[in-house]
């Protein structure tokens, strides 16, 4: 945008770094599909795109199968980071959720140095933490889709080939499906078969039907993974003079739905204490 500013460049060093970055990644995925070219991964999404191009299913190349995997790791840690602010700062303004969900993680790890993947699995509430956390502040406000016919909807005719825009905030807080909608209550997922495929169609945090959002996994596990290290590991509280019940938990409607003022906090290692 501005050509006589490129000097800047050559002294901060942003160029040379960003252009290592991207070819340290670049490699990176060119490691991840010569992997899944010498081993069985029947159920993986990268064993499957290259099987279909094997089997002449369509024309990719490597570089597109690089492309598409770039975009569900950017989705997907988008999505991880802005749900992990939200998930703490509703931690903080909730402390006996905080407690809660802290009590089990330690209870899971017991006195191994690390979390282990397979620990997740047993940790029930910390994944009903995270839906209501998804259910209150979906990574998205809207989801996008076409009309294949006309229909009529509250009282509205609506042509085929329309776009029509589901609102997904709305729905995950309409009382007609949730009761206290405007509460942060975890507990309404215990003993639930509600789960993130979009099968229920009043909790739809990563969309439904075929164009649902790809990176579920990957942004579920990580989420998962990181909270459950970061409860594990430290206790939290906000700075001095900082009160849970005032927490700004103000919205900002963009690519994804992110805190208007970021969540500040003071952790404190358990190994020091």
């Amino acid at each position: 945008m501005f050509p006589y500013l490129k000097w800047l460049d050559s002294v901060t060093g942003l160029i040379p770094r960003l252009k290592a970055l991207s070819t340290e990644f670049d490699a990176f995925l060119d490691q991840v599909i010569e992997e899944h070219a010498e081993e069985n991964h029947k159920n993986d999404f990268v064993s499957i795109i290259m099987q279909l191009q094997k089997d002449g299913m369509f024309e990719i190349d490597r570089d597109k199968i690089k492309a598409t995997l770039l975009d569900i790791f950017i989705g997907g840690t988008e999505t991880s980071t802005t749900t992990t602010e939200w998930m703490m700062s509703e931690l903080l303004k909730h402390p006996h959720v905080m407690k809660k969900v802290q009590q089990e993680v330690r209870d899971v790890v017991g006195n191994k140095s690390k979390v282990d993947m397979e620990d997740i699995s047993k940790m029930e509430y910390l994944k009903c933490v995270l839906k209501e956390t998804f259910r209150l502040h979906p990574p998205a406000v809207f989801s996008p889709r076409k009309t294949s016919a006309t229909a009529k909807l509250g009282g509205y005719d609506i042509p085929s080939d329309t776009t029509v825009m589901i609102n997904i905030w709305a729905i995950q807080r309409d009382p007609k499906w949730w009761e206290n909608p405007e509460e942060f209550i975890p507990e309404r997922f215990e003993k639930s078969s509600i789960d993130f495929k979009g099968e229920y169609f009043h909790f739809i945090p990563f969309g439904f039907g075929r164009r649902r959002c790809p990176g579920i996994p990957f942004g579920v596990a990580s989420i998962e993974y990181m909270m459950a290290n970061l409860l594990c590991w430290f206790d939290w509280k906000l700075p001095a003079g900082e009160i849970a019940e005032n927490l700004d938990m103000t919205e900002i409607f963009g690519f994804t739905v992110t805190k208007k003022t970021p969540l500040l906090v003071q952790p404190t290692s358990r190994l020091s204490l």
